[in-house]
């Protein structure tokens, strides 16, 4: 069964946490319409702070996306790795891994924060939106509103 990946990693500093960067920052979108790309590839997104938020599109081998994928009795099993000493801002507990059925996707969304070890850098952010279909699908699928929605956000003060 086919498998479609989608990676959006949005970035910023400080400076896009009020005013009008926050809100070019909230304007970003967390879908797009795919590219044509060979099934063992990711499409993935990067906007940054330092570029305008403007999106830049690639493609990822799916094994370098955090994302486990195990097919199981006619369903696809979704949960995002996460390194629980990686920049997570706090939460109660990670929530349950998703099994779609063909036809179905799912938006996963996790965010960090990091500062450097030795304190001098100021805190960095990042928002990784996962988008997961398991089966055919039109190139405007992540367009749309997903069969199930994950928010795994935390605060980031």
């Amino acid at each position: 069964m086919e498998i479609t990946v989608q990676w959006v990693k949005t970035s910023w500093t400080k400076e896009s946490r009020g005013g009008e960067a926050a809100a070019l920052r909230n304007a970003a979108p967390v879908g797009f319409a795919l590219p044509p790309t060979d099934v063992e590839f990711g499409h993935f997104v990067s906007m940054r702070e330092e570029d305008g938020f403007l999106p830049r599109e690639s493609e990822k081998a799916r094994r370098q996306i955090d994302v486990s994928l195990k097919e199981e009795g006619g369903r696809l099993r979704v949960l995002p790795r996460v390194d629980p000493y990686c920049g997570l801002p706090p939460r109660r507990r990670r929530p349950p891994a998703v099994r779609l059925e063909p036809g179905q996707w799912v938006r996963w969304q996790l965010n960090y924060r990091f500062s450097s070890f030795t304190g001098r850098q100021d805190w960095s952010y990042w928002l990784d939106t996962f988008n997961i279909a398991y089966g055919p699908v039109d190139r405007e699928v992540f367009l749309s509103e997903p069969t199930f929605l994950v928010d795994e956000t935390g605060p980031v003060r």
